[in-house]
């Protein structure tokens, strides 16, 4: 009896994710065509970058600060055992600007954007307001999703590489003023660490950062069933499946990069 349940809960689980993946699919091919077809919505593209950029500025520059905060300790610890403490700043500005910038931010902008977004639209769909602009003869894709879906390819790489600044920022007060590293050494060490490949590569996967997070959480809100509850279920399902979207992407462009760029 309990080995029936489970293979119908894992059936069932199946099922669900090759709709979701069915569903998502469709979803970015709609979202792409229309994204270079006009009319664009120039205004409320800008309207979501600022709600996914400029916005977002103030959480992103706290979390990096302390990212770069804690990773300069981690590693001091190690690097003072062995006297090289200088290589701490080149070893900071590779993680950061290759990984940690990219993820924390793309994490960050998932948790704080993407749910809002699926909180949106979910409610509009509960509230039938999606079904309204159908009538209106407005493709609902063209006028919700693809605005925020250029906004947030566009945004995320620059708020990436603002994130790599403030947490290098926060490696070098950590340096300079409790390690005893002289600025012009820790400045001179990191630019002769830091070549124009590390930060391509840090920069070109949060491009597909961003469109996950549009995608998944539009995605997401168009899809909500059950009224308030149910739109409190998208919106956890969004932040989840991005978080593991972002982390398999991000995977992947590490691989991919890894051969590339020996």
């Amino acid at each position: 009896m309990i080995l029936h349940e489970f293979f119908i809960t894992l059936g069932s689980r199946l099922i669900a994710l090759m709709y979701f993946v069915g569903g998502l699919s469709r979803l970015t091919a709609q979202t792409v065509y229309l994204a270079f077809r006009p009319p664009f919505e120039k205004d409320r593209i800008f309207e979501q970058a600022k709600k996914a950029g400029f916005d977002s500025l103030p959480i992103v520059a706290l979390i990096s600060l302390f990212i770069g905060f804690i990773f300069a300790l981690q590693t001091a610890y190690f690097m003072q055992r062995i006297g090289s403490e200088i290589y701490i700043a080149s070893l900071v500005a590779l993680s950061i600007v290759r990984e940690l910038g990219p993820v924390i931010t793309a994490l960050v902008v998932a948790g704080r954007v993407g749910a809002s977004i699926t909180a949106e639209l979910g409610s509009m769909q509960v509230t039938e307001q999606i079904d309204a602009l159908e009538t209106l003869a407005t493709n609902p894709i063209k006028y919700l999703v693809v605005p925020r879906f250029i906004a947030l390819s566009i945004m995320l790489p620059l708020l990436t590489l603002y994130s790599d600044a403030i947490g290098i920022l926060g490696s070098y007060m950590i340096c300079v003023f409790k390690l005893g590293i002289s600025s012009d050494m820790y400045l001179r060490v990191t630019a002769e660490a830091l070549f124009y490949k590390d930060l391509f590569t840090g920069l070109f996967k949060t491009i597909f950062f961003g469109m996950i997070i549009a995608l998944v959480s539009c995605y997401e809100g168009f899809n909500v069933q059950g009224g308030a509850e149910g739109v409190g279920r998208a919106t956890t399902r969004s932040v989840v499946f991005s978080f593991i979207m972002i982390i398999m992407a991000d995977c992947f462009f590490t691989a991919l990069f890894y051969f590339i760029f020996p």
